[in-house]
């Protein structure tokens, strides 16, 4: 099992995750006005900024928005510097052969990580042509032999799509299809201390059966909380960290990018 050692046993696990950057192969490309590989630039010099120690970087889905082998390479080039293990899945508008490709000779997509006293499982909710997300069955098995393979560490479980309502009306019918499956599994493992995933472009942490739900900004466009029809918020881009602690708990927060000025333009690219 791939594991990466923290700075002492008892020492948190430091993540970091980015999201939903949505690059194109082009470097002058925009989404809905917003050149995105710009806006990761930026938040990625905001990580180097506030998080002097990383243990593993994350990259919950939609690293893309074109599917094209260029964008991936930016994204493995860009965030390379970090010199940390990584781990990527794939969400809807990934093209997840050319993502391989592109993650050729590393681990970027092996599916299980333990970090400290925590396992990492990443989970594959994307469907090929399909908004919505669904854990097939063979994602489901992983999951449950990641969890019952190691009963004493806490478990963290990632992927892309959002498997509760997050109050915006028009993203409830494209989320994961399957949730009650997810959760089957999930709960018969006590263990199981939260959950992350990207897709939504905005903050929300809560909670079910003492378990953390956490969705997460987009290093790009953010998506207006609360709206009934597809909205962009002025928000900045941003990234999540998590501090794991070898007792279970969690701690995590969100930041954003400073002094970032963008105008929605629905006339252009559209999401």
């Amino acid at each position: 099992m791939p594991r990466v050692p923290t700075v002492t046993p008892d020492a948190p696990a430091v993540l970091v995750q980015l999201s939903d950057s949505h690059l194109f192969a082009e470097a002058d490309a925009t989404l809905v006005g917003m050149n995105t590989r710009e806006s990761l630039q930026r938040v990625i010099g905001l990580v180097r900024e506030q998080q002097p120690r990383i243990d593993l970087l994350l990259a919950t889905g939609d690293l893309s928005q074109d599917g094209t082998l260029a964008s991936y390479q930016h994204f493995r080039e860009m965030t390379a510097p970090f010199g940390v293990p990584a781990r990527w899945i794939p969400g809807n508008h990934d093209e997840p052969q050319i993502m391989a490709h592109a993650a050729l000779h590393s681990d970027l997509l092996e599916p299980v990580v333990d970090v400290g006293n925590w396992r990492i499982t990443l989970l594959d909710s994307a469907v090929p042509g399909s908004v919505p997300g669904y854990l097939q069955d063979s994602q489901l098995q992983l999951l449950a032999q990641a969890l019952s393979e190691a009963p004493h560490r806490h478990h963290l479980v990632c992927f892309h799509h959002h498997p509760v309502p997050v109050g915006c009306a028009w993203m409830e019918p494209i989320g994961l299809r399957n949730p009650e499956a997810l959760f089957a599994v999930l709960d018969r493992f006590p263990q199981v201390r939260a959950l992350l995933w990207g897709h939504v472009h905005q903050e929300i942490d809560r909670e079910r059966n003492g378990v953390r739900l956490l969705a997460s900004p987009s290093t790009c466009i953010q998506f207006t909380p609360g709206s009934e029809d597809f909205n962009v918020s002025t928000e900045a881009p941003g990234y999540r960290w998590l501090r794991l602690h070898a007792d279970g708990r969690l701690e995590t927060g969100v930041e954003r990018v400073k002094g970032f000025a963008f105008t929605v333009d629905y006339a252009s690219n559209g999401y």
